[in-house]
């Protein structure tokens, strides 16, 4: 399946000129990127084409391009296809990443991720921010049970403190933006206590660095891969947490939608797919081997390629640049090296911010289910970020089905 065109078949395709096509390029109604080779020549998303040209042909004849419409729109629209709902928090183009029109990668050099949950929050950044809201009566009846809860996983503990604080928060059911700002905030601290099991003082990555007994150099890591994990665009957690925002749930309910399908092994849960395959592969020496089995056999290696980004996901390649320049000698990160050479010269892909956080955690000693866990914690903010969005626009999201199963069957007389 092609899923690029030159400029030449685009506009070919469309019935364009090419100034017109560019046209198109700078409204946004057609995504263009960087192509391989000496030349780097523009290269045009075939799907964006496909779209504009269904958008026109319906404007010419609407009687006849309204069954494929429907059609296009049922198979492509929620499969990493065009924008279906507007938002403010992030933008994807061409391999790079902002929030608000920061660059996400430079971030966390000068700002705090308190700083940036203010960004996407509120709108405004700051710097050398912290969190500073008050949990002790979302905590309190959550303290008794706290020796069992402990017991559970990482993300178990997470999904287990929500529900049994969300009943001690009665601003929890004020969607007004001020008072979900404080919400959040209690609702992230709260995440992050059932994480390290003490309340946080201090940054949330510093807690964390505290509580998992790592050595201090890797909290601003921790710091980066909350940055880097706090929003991206319309995945299937956000999406998730807006169409139960739309609804009018709380704040809580909303984080725990976006639990529920972080945990997916083909969202946030394919960390512990990349963990188990690490742990495969052994020792650097084997790498070469464990990928060269895998792709006999047909599967997959997890940690590696975008759908998003062509030429790499920049959060992986910044982080895994950070724990570099941190933990240049440990055997993790000697393993983790060797994976991606090989991988870059086997299949020519690269490592995400999957593979990033668990090389994070084998380099730094964090503990089982650690990458998970700053996944959720970073990811909780643009949750918020997006039901903040998904209220203001005063719409709940209620797709139609496109009904294709049988009809009532004729009951004999």
């Amino acid at each position: 399946m092609t899923t690029h065109l030159s400029a030449k078949q685009a506009a070919a395709e469309l019935g364009i000129s090419l100034p017109t096509l560019y046209a198109y390029v700078s409204r946004g109604l057609i995504r263009s990127e960087a192509g391989e080779g000496p030349s780097r020549a523009r290269r045009y998303r075939a799907e964006d084409v496909a779209a504009l040209k269904t958008r026109k042909e319906m404007r010419r004849r609407p009687e006849v391009a309204a069954e494929t419409a429907v059609k296009t729109a049922v198979q492509t629209a929620l499969h990493w296809g065009a924008p279906v709902l507007e938002s403010a928090i992030t933008l994807i183009d061409n391999g790079h990443l902002t929030y608000r029109g920061y660059d996400t990668l430079t971030l966390p050099d000068a700002h705090t991720f308190a700083d940036v949950a203010n960004l996407i929050w509120r709108q405004e950044l700051t710097t050398g921010a912290q969190f500073t809201a008050d949990i002790n009566s979302q905590w309190a009846p959550i303290a008794p049970l706290w020796p069992h809860i402990r017991q559970l996983a990482l993300m178990e503990r997470l999904q287990t403190v929500l529900p049994l604080a969300m009943g001690h928060d009665l601003a929890a059911y004020d969607w007004q933006p001020t008072t979900v700002y404080q919400t959040g905030q209690r609702i992230l601290l709260l995440l992050a206590t059932a994480v390290t099991g003490q309340p946080i003082s201090g940054s949330i990555s510093s807690a964390l660095q505290r509580a998992w007994g790592a050595d201090p150099v890797v909290t601003p890591l921790l710091e980066s891969a909350l940055i880097y994990c706090a929003d991206h665009e319309l995945n299937v957690s956000a999406f998730a947490a807006r169409v139960v925002a739309s609804a009018r749930a709380t704040p809580y309910a909303v984080v725990m939608a976006g639990l529920a399908a972080l945990q997916g092994t083909l969202h946030g849960g394919a960390t512990e797919r990349v963990d188990a395959f690490l742990r495969e592969v052994g020792t650097p020496d084997n790498a070469r081997a464990a990928i060269t089995a895998r792709l006999r056999r047909g599967e997959e290696i997890p940690g590696f390629g975008h759908p998003l980004y062509l030429e790499g996901d920049p959060r992986g390649r910044a982080l895994l640049a950070k724990i570099a320049a941190v933990y240049p000698a440990p055997p993790g990160w000697q393993l983790a090296q060797q994976v991606v050479a090989e991988m870059a010269t086997a299949v020519g892909r690269h490592p995400n911010i999957d593979f990033a956080l668990v090389t994070l955690a084998w380099a730094a000693n964090l503990p089982p289910g650690a990458p998970l866990a700053l996944f959720a914690l970073g990811r909780t903010v643009g949750w918020l970020g997006h039901a903040l969005e998904q209220v203001e626009q005063d719409q709940m999201i209620r797709p139609r089905a496109r009904y294709v199963g049988p009809l009532a069957m004729m009951r004999d007389a």
